[in-house]
């Protein structure tokens, strides 16, 4: 419970946004399909800049946020130094090859029955139905799309169950109605997107995108309230 002492120096205190993240692709001609990615993720694309060794992109959340200092998702090209050094820890841990190291298998097995278990990016929508719009149709382009066919990985959680609108709502949804995984909380949903286009972590080989909607009218949510 907060004092009115900590109420005040909150009150007073000036105001804060989540400002810029950079992210990376791994080489010059992903550069184009990174862009086209986060293109049908939502964002929208505000400057490219074409640079020697690829291009440099600036995109916001929303068209409000194109004059403003927040909301700006900054992509380019892995740099030189840090491409040498994910391809020495690679070398160095086999991986990929028969002799890979156990922290790096023991590293996937745990990404892959957690996508948020370790370094991601979330976005949040204000439509469900926006969300299953963007997972459904990269979905299909993972299949057909020559720019991002076998590119992508899909992992899905439904809020845990116990709230019979919610429960309802996602039964009869195109993306959550078989799904069995359930999220770190109640009413909410996220869907991750793995893909070796944008290049992050441990390893630098690629990047969960997470994409979360949270039920209207509930304090207690999956971004609010952690529940194991």
């Amino acid at each position: 419970m907060q004092t009115s002492t900590e109420t005040d120096r909150n009150k007073a205190a000036p105001g804060r946004s989540m400002g810029h993240i950079a992210l990376h692709y791994g080489t010059e001609a992903d550069g184009p399909v990174a862009a086209k990615l986060l293109g049908l993720l939502g964002l929208e694309e505000t400057q490219v800049l074409h640079l020697p060794g690829g291009n440099f992109y600036r995109f916001v959340i929303g068209a409000d946020h194109f004059a403003r200092a927040d909301g700006i998702v900054y992509l380019s090209c892995l740099p030189e130094p840090q491409r040498k050094l994910i391809e020495a820890i690679h070398e160095t841990l086999g991986v990929g090859t028969a002799d890979e190291h156990q922290a790096v298998k023991d590293m996937r097995a745990m990404m892959e029955s957690d996508f948020e278990a370790s370094f991601h990016f979330g976005f949040l929508l204000e439509s469900l139905e926006d969300l299953e719009r963007i997972v459904l149709d990269l979905k299909q382009r993972s299949e057909s799309d020559p720019d991002i066919k076998g590119r992508l990985k899909f992992g899905l959680n439904r809020a845990r169950p116990g709230n019979p609108e919610v429960d309802a709502r996602l039964d009869t949804s195109p993306l959550y109605g078989d799904c069995t995984r359930f999220a770190y909380g109640a009413n909410g949903v996220q869907a991750f997107i793995e893909t070796d286009i944008l290049r992050a972590g441990q390893l630098g080989d690629s990047m969960v995108i997470e994409l979360d909607y949270v039920f209207p009218g509930y304090e207690n949510h999956v971004l609010s309230v952690v529940e194991m």
